[in-house]
């Protein structure tokens, strides 16, 4: 599965998804591109999910019609986060092309 994380969204996640193609938006030099240009992109380049801390995509672009599926993480902190990769794991792994998928993350972690 080749997985892209947008700006914001915490690099260590890598790390729990060894077996799958991950990138981030600043590595591929789209860091600068809007949500609708970087999903696009992101879909043309054959990405699978997007993962993302903007809990405001769903209000901006119109999620039903993409290919990728899009993986919304409840907060940016990475120590929370990371408290929670068991679910974002899980939601990664269970995400169906056009898909949108919100993981509560606990501010308490």
């Amino acid at each position: 599965m080749r997985i892209l994380l947008d700006q914001g969204t915490p690099v260590g996640i890598k790390r729990f998804l060894g077996h799958h193609t991950v990138n981030t938006a600043y590595e591929l030099g789209w860091s600068t591109l809007l949500n609708g240009e970087l999903l696009r992109v992101a879909e043309k380049s054959n990405f699978d999910v997007f993962v993302t801390t903007d809990q405001n995509l769903v209000y901006q672009q119109n999620v039903s019609q993409r290919r990728i599926a899009i993986l919304v993480l409840g907060q940016a902190r990475w120590r929370a986060i990371k408290a929670e990769m068991g679910k974002v794991v899980a939601a990664i792994e269970s995400a169906k092309p056009g898909s949108y998928i919100v993981v509560e993350v606990s501010e308490s972690a």
